[in-house]
């Protein structure tokens, strides 16, 4: 039995079963299982090829954006009027077969915008490419999902399935938890906050399922079932025989990791919907029509950049090349964005914090 259809099987039982107390612990193990076969499927299939490799395309300015949707939605147009890149268009599906890059210059940022192919159901699977287009979607610090304003809001609901069955949380923050594996002393569980969507037990046997049965976890929120998988998974991803991986944080496992990066819904062809349909939408949480000018502000102020500009000593900031970084960014972070070869010798500097009223 191939992975897809173990995940089939899992995915079955799971809504065989019915959600009680006695339940739980059952669910939580499935829950711990469908979660490492999903793993599996973007896990490299071998040396020579791996499977979930996202699409070569060098990361490349100081963000990096990504357009998710269906086919046929607006990717290539949006990415053709924003950036000075020409993307394919044309009537039928499917027309972009590969990752386009873009740039968007905005306020001395230099953002990548990437033109992903349209998602298809079962894209977590590998349908349509999928595997390539989430790997590379994992990769950016913020994605916009395309939304076609004709369709029904099914469509948002499914890409959200197809995205969170990969890793990608979206407009989640990471659980505050701290996994940490020993040799021995058994499983150390400490919780700061009392728990209400799972328990001790549910936890123990999760990762007896893994076969983790030497480990400290520390809990600081009311977490889910979910969120502790996700924890476990992010700090240990796992190979498809259920052993640690050699080296967990190469490059080629990132796939498996959970991300959260922050996401924005723009919706096109609004021009074909009612005033009321408009207005039902333009009051969603975290959406945006499809208004150019607009759109790359929100880009912006989502993205958390922040610029910093050098001076030589006696002389005014020179303001035409300024550094952009994301919101949180060291002095570490400022010297690596000058020279790599500046950090190790950096001894101090000045450093002027300049507020913007509006």
């Amino acid at each position: 039995m191939g992975v897809v259809e173990k995940i089939k099987e899992i995915e079955e039982e799971m809504a065989r079963t019915q959600k009680n107390k006695a339940t739980e612990y059952h669910l939580g193990l499935l829950k711990a299982k469908l979660a490492r076969y999903r793993a599996q499927l973007l896990e490299p299939a071998s040396k020579s090829g791996p499977a979930g490799v996202g699409f070569d395309v060098q990361k490349a300015g100081d963000a990096r954006v990504a357009l998710i949707g269906f086919p046929s939605v607006g990717k290539s147009t949006l990415l053709s009027k924003t950036t000075h890149t020409a993307s394919e268009v044309a009537s039928y599906e499917f027309t972009t077969l590969t990752a386009i890059p873009g740039v968007i210059e905005y306020k001395g940022a230099r953002i990548q915008l990437l033109d992903l192919p349209g998602i298809v159901e079962g894209a977590s699977q590998g349908r349509g490419r999928g595997r390539q287009v989430v790997s590379t979607a994992k990769t950016a610090d913020l994605i916009l999902i395309m939304l076609d304003a004709t369709k029904s809001e099914e469509q948002r609901r499914l890409l959200e399935i197809e995205l969170d069955a990969v890793g990608i949380r979206l407009n989640k923050r990471k659980p505050d938890v701290v996994f940490k594996r020993r040799t021995t002393g058994g499983i150390t569980i400490n919780c700061t906050v009392k728990l209400t969507k799972t328990d001790d037990k549910t936890i123990r046997t999760i990762l007896a399922g893994y076969k983790l049965h030497n480990a400290d976890v520390m809990i600081r929120e009311d977490i889910t079932t979910d969120d502790f998988i996700d924890v476990l998974i992010g700090s240990f991803p796992f190979m498809s025989t259920g052993m640690f991986l050699s080296n967990p944080f190469n490059q080629e496992h990132e796939n498996i990791y959970r991300v959260y990066p922050t996401t924005t819904d723009v919706y096109n062809k609004i021009d074909a919907i009612s005033l009321e349909q408009m207005d039902k939408l333009a009051r969603t949480p975290n959406t945006v029509d499809l208004n150019l000018d607009y759109l790359i502000e929100r880009m912006w102020d989502e993205l958390n950049l922040v610029k910093v500009y050098t001076k030589k000593r006696g002389a005014h900031p020179d303001l035409s090349d300024p550094i952009c970084l994301r919101k949180g960014a060291t002095i570490e972070d400022v010297c690596n964005g000058v020279h790599r070869s500046l950090a190790p010798n950096y001894r101090y500097g000045l450093v002027w914090v300049i507020f913007l009223l509006h």
